[in-house]
């Protein structure tokens, strides 16, 4: 669970100021190098934001996503439900090192503790379980790709208000079982607005914003590999037609 400290409260209630003043470098691409900083942000318009690109430009396979998870019922059972948590578990861990990073931290401060890779151990390990022990190797993107897998691990955070309701049916909670659905303490669509708006002030150029976009379309791809795995479906296997996930 999230450590409420009163810092991240301010950032929450989007009362900080911009942060961005004494950020003076971009973070390095997925190559190694720095991007140069561009001092007129990362919004085309007042209409076109990072993170609306990001969206627009990630729908199709977070839809996929969504209707892939929905249609192996996580929920439908115990034995189901530590399938779901043992996906999570290889997710979360591939992402926690760019929870940790300390140019990212500077940009978006808390960020450390947005983190839910040690709550997903502590649900597995409520139901006896433990993580799953993916045999290849994780991801490990740094860089501007990194900021896109951090935007796709974050914004599930939003979304998980209706897994959190159906893991609370199978008598999990904040507490026990589901403590890495549980809502962020200033509130789901707070925090996200609060989040997408320290985003959208990273000084990233277009190609640093095109690198950032693959890497959360690899995400979402990445998340579906490891789904297939821990719920034993082929390869290649997505959601039956027409079948359509509830999206926040």
């Amino acid at each position: 669970l999230l450590r409420p400290r009163p810092q991240l409260r301010r950032i929450a209630g989007m009362e900080v100021l911009n942060p961005f003043n004494r950020f003076q470098t971009a973070f390095k691409s997925s190559k190694g190098r720095l991007k140069a900083y561009n001092p007129k942000g990362n919004t085309m318009s007042n209409e076109t934001t990072f993170a609306k690109t990001l969206k627009e430009k990630t729908t199709t396979v977070h839809d996929s996503v969504d209707n892939l998870v929905m249609s192996v019922e996580p929920f439908a059972n115990n034995e189901n439900y530590i399938k779901f948590l043992k996906l999570q578990s290889v997710f979360h861990k591939a992402v926690d090192h760019i929870y940790k990073d300390p140019e990212l931290n500077k940009a978006i401060p808390e960020l450390e503790y947005m983190a839910r890779y040690d709550a997903v151990v502590k649900d597995l390990a409520d139901l006896g379980e433990q993580p799953y022990e993916y045999d290849k190797p994780l991801p490990h993107e740094t860089g501007n790709k990194a900021i896109g897998w951090l935007y796709c691990a974050e914004g599930s955070n939003l979304g998980a208000a209706f897994l959190f309701k159906h893991a609370k049916q199978l008598e999990f909670n904040e507490e026990k079982g589901a403590r890495h659905l549980a809502p962020h303490p200033a509130g789901r669509g707070k925090h996200w607005r609060a989040f997408v708006e320290l985003l959208n002030a990273l000084p990233l150029s277009e190609e640093a914003q095109a690198e950032a976009i693959e890497g959360a379309k690899e995400a979402f791809a990445f998340y579906k590999v490891v789904l297939r795995e821990t719920f034993g479906l082929a390869e290649g296997a997505e959601a039956p037609e027409g079948m359509q996930a509830h999206r926040h």
